[in-house]
């Protein structure tokens, strides 16, 4: 039998803590605590990368029930649609206008964080909206 191991989801974006403290108002994350040696995120990336702060960011929920979310700079933008996405989950559980009302009430919500809303997909029972974080990642209202 196979154990279940911990996992991580790690984002290349451009700007890692900006995309990070995105993710945190979505979810409800915390930023994750400073590796051990440190004061703080930015004087850890500044002893790594001196010429390049703000390499790495992380945040983490604070139940500890969800992975932790990892952010790496990379240099090059983006440039196709993800491969992988998040689906963030307020509607479980509910269909038609009920789950349609409260997707569309947490949209309403992310868009003044930065995110977009790039469609609905709306089968008179099933839901979900298709949105982009504030780096262009698309992500879905579920």
């Amino acid at each position: 039998m196979s154990s279940i191991r911990q996992f991580q989801v790690t984002f290349d974006c451009a700007d890692p803590e900006r995309v990070a403290r995105f993710w945190c108002e979505v979810l409800g994350y915390e930023v994750a605590p400073v590796p051990t040696g440190f004061s703080s995120w930015h004087e850890f990336n500044r002893s790594h990368f001196p010429a390049d702060d703000g390499f790495w960011y992380a945040c983490v929920d604070p139940s500890g029930a969800g992975p932790r979310l990892f952010f790496q700079r990379v240099p090059e933008g983006k440039t196709a649609k993800n491969r992988l996405h998040l689906d963030v989950r307020v509607g479980t559980g509910l269909v038609g206008e009920e789950r349609l009302a409260v997707l569309e009430a947490e949209c309403a919500r992310l868009l003044p964080l930065g995110a977009v809303r790039d469609r609905l997909l709306y089968d008179g029972t099933d839901s979900c909206i298709v949105m982009r974080d504030v780096e262009g990642n698309e992500f879905c209202i579920d």
